[in-house]
C-alpha cells in the first residue's frame, strides 16, 4: 500500500516530481562517491541509470530526462578525467554516447513499462468495480421474487435468478449455460422471428408466454425482454422478467365461458319473451271477439229478461256483465304492456310539468266529488320518449287517487327528491291505505295486487308497466309505504350528456 501511496503523493505535484530526480540522481551520486573512497571502481554510471530508472518509474518521463542531464553533469564533474572539471575530451565521446543510449532506452522502457502497468492497474480497477457491480445486481435481483434470467444472443442462459427457481424448478446450476427454448419449451404467440425483429428494432419486447416447468406443468406468464447492447452498440444479451399469471388466465377464461353462457340464455330469455309477448298480444287480440259477444248478448239478455227474471237472476247477469267490463280491462291492459315492450323509444325532452297536468285532466273524472289536497313541486324537463312518460305519470296519479278513497281529506304530493348529480328522482306521494313493506317485492309484478279487488279495482298491471318504461329509459322504480299512512311512489333516470338541468 506504500508505493501507490508515494507514487499519488508525487504525481500530484510537479515540484516533488523534479525534486525526486534530483534526490535520486544525489543519492546515486552520494553512494558512487562512497564507494569509490572504499576502491570501488566504475560504480558511477550503473548507479546513475539505477538513479534515471527509479525517476522514470516514479516521476514519469519530463523528470526522467532532468535526472539524465544531470547524471551525465556528475559524472563529468567527479569521475571523468580531469575531475571537478565539465571538460569533456574527444575521447570521452563514445562513453557518453553509450551513456545516453543506455539512458535513453531505460528511459523509454522504463515509461512503456511503468504505461502499461498502469493501464493494468486501471483495467483491474474498473474489472474489480464491475464485478463488485454485478455481484451487487444479481443480489438485488436474488432478492425479488420476480422470475429474472439473463440469456446470450445464442439463447444459452448465463444467469439464473431465486424467483426464475421458485417458478420453473430448476436452480441455477441446473439451468445456466442450457438453451431457454430447450428448457423451458417456451411456446410463442407469434412466430420467434418476428419477436427478435421487435426486439432489435425497440430493445424491448412485452407478451404472454406458455413455459413447461421442471415437474413438467405448464404455466402461462407475462414475459418481458430488454436487450443490451455493447459500446458498439452490438446486442450481447437478453435480460427477461416473467410474471406468472397462470390463474389469472383461468379466472378470465372462466369468465369468457360465464359471459358467454350469460348471453346465450340472455338471447334464449329475450327470444322466449318475445314469444310471450307476441303470444300474449295475439290471446288478447283472439279474446276480445268472444268477449265482446258475451258482454253483448248477456245486456241484450239483461233488457229483455230483466223484467220476468228475479232479482238473483238479475244479480247474475250484472255479475256476468262486470266480469265481461274487468277482463276488458285486463286484455286492454295486457296489450298495453305488450305494446310498450315492443315499441321503439322516440326520446326527445320533455316537460314533466306539462305531463303532469296532462295527467291530472285524464284522471280528474275519478276526483269529482272528492276533498283533495294537491301539491305539485318543481318538476324538470325530462329526455325521453313523452308518450311512455304520460303513461307513468297517469298510472301512478291514478293509483294516488284510488288508494286515498278512503280518506276524508286527500292529500297528494308529485315533486322532485335529491339523487346523484347524474340522476334525477320524481315521486308521487298520498296519505291513502298504505301497504306493508315486507310485500314491496310484489307491486311491480304482473296481475300482483295487495288489495282484494272488492276493495280497489284494478288489474295489477299498471305498476309493471310503470317499471317496463323506466327501464326502458335506464332507471328505476321503487316504492316506501306504512300500513294505512300512505305510500310514495318514486321514479329515477340519469340524466343525459349534454343537457341542462
Amino acid at each position: 500500500m506504500a508505493r501507490p501511496n508515494l507514487e499519488l503523493q508525487i504525481a500530484r505535484s510537479p515540484v516533488l516530481r523534479y525534486g525526486f530526480a534530483v534526490l535520486s540522481v544525489s543519492v546515486a551520486l552520494g553512494a558512487s562517491l562512497l564507494l569509490e573512497r572504499f576502491q570501488f571502481r566504475n560504480v558511477a554510471d550503473p548507479l546513475f541509470l539505477f538513479a534515471i530508472a527509479i525517476a522514470v518509474w516514479y516521476a514519469g518521463t519530463g523528470p526522467a530526462i532532468l535526472a539524465v542531464v544531470l547524471s551525465g553533469l556528475a559524472d563529468t564533474y567527479f569521475f571523468i578525467e580531469p575531475i571537478y572539471s565539465l571538460y569533456i575530451t574527444r575521447d570521452d565521446l563514445p562513453h557518453f554516447a553509450i551513456f545516453i543510449l543506455f539512458a535513453s532506452l531505460l528511459t523509454g522502457f522504463a515509461a512503456v513499462r511503468r504505461r502499461v502497468e498502469r493501464d493494468l492497474v486501471q483495467a483491474r480497477d474498473d474489472l474489480q468495480i464491475e464485478v463488485a457491480e454485478r455481484t451487487q445486481q444479481a443480489s438485488l435481483l436474488n432478492l425479488t421474487h420476480d422470475p429474472i434470467f439473463v440469456r446470450d444472443m445464442s439463447d444459452v442462459i448465463t444467469y439464473w435468478n431465486r424467483g426464475a427457481q421458485e417458478l420453473f424448478g430448476w436452480t441455477d446450476k441446473e439451468a445456466m449455460g442450457r438453451h431457454s427454448q430447450e428448457l423451458l419449451q417456451t411456446i410463442f404467440p407469434t412466430p420467434l422471428e418476428d419477436i427478435h425483429g421487435e426486439l432489435l428494432r425497440t430493445n424491448r419486447w412485452e407478451g404472454e408466454l406458455k413455459k413447461t416447468k421442471a415437474d413438467g406443468t405448464q404455466v402461462v406468464v407475462a414475459s418481458r425482454w430488454s436487450l443490451r447492447r455493447d459500446e458498439q452498440e452490438r446486442p450481447v444479451a437478453i435480460l427477461e422478467t416473467n410474471n406468472d399469471i397462470t390463474e389469472r388466465k383461468r379466472r378470465e377464461e372462466e369468465i369468457q365461458g360465464l359471459n358467454q353462457e350469460l348471453a346465450k340464455r340472455s338471447a334464449d330469455l329475450e327470444s322466449i319473451n318475445k314469444e310471450l309477448e307476441a303470444f300474449a298480444y295475439s290471446i288478447s287480440h283472439d279474446l276480445r271477439a268472444p268477449l265482446r259477444h258475451m258482454a253483448g248478448y248477456t245486456e241484450l239478455l239483461q233488457k229483455k229478461a230483466s223484467s220476468v227474471v228475479d232479482e238473483k237472476s238479475n244479480r247474475y247477469m250484472a255479475m256476468i256483465l262486470e266480469s265481461a267490463k274487468r277482463m276488458g280491462d285486463l286484455i286492454d291492459d295486457l296489450l298495453a304492456f305488450s305494446r310498450i315492450g315492443r315499441a321503439e323509444t322516440q326520446k326527445t325532452l320533455v316537460s314533466l310539468a306539462q305531463l303532469a297536468r296532462e295527467a291530472l285532466t285524464e284522471v280528474r273524472q275519478d276526483t269529482e266529488g272528492r276533498d283533495i289536497a294537491w301539491k305539485i313541486g318543481a318538476l324538470p324537463d325530462f329526455y325521453g320518449d313523452r308518450s311512455m312518460l304520460r303513461v307513468v305519470l297517469v298510472n301512478l296519479i291514478a293509483n294516488a287517487v284510488k288508494f286515498t278513497r278512503p280518506r276524508l281529506r286527500a292529500e297528494i304530493e308529485i315533486g322532485c327528491a335529491e339523487g346523484s348529480r347524474d340522476e334525477l328522482i320524481v315521486f308521487v306521494r298520498d296519505n291513502g291505505v298504505g301497504f306493508d313493506m315486507k310485500y314491496v317485492h310484489k307491486l311491480f309484478g304482473v296481475f300482483q295486487r295487495l288489495h282484494q279487488s272488492d276493495e280497489f279495482e284494478g288489474t295489477g298491471i299498471g305498476l309493471a308497466t310503470v317499471q317496463r318504461i323506466i327501464h326502458r329509459h335506464g332507471g328505476k322504480v321503487w316504492a316506501e309505504g306504512l300500513v294505512d299512512s300512505g305510500a310514495t311512489f318514486y321514479f329515477s333516470a340519469p340524466k343525459p350528456q349534454g343537457h341542462l338541468w
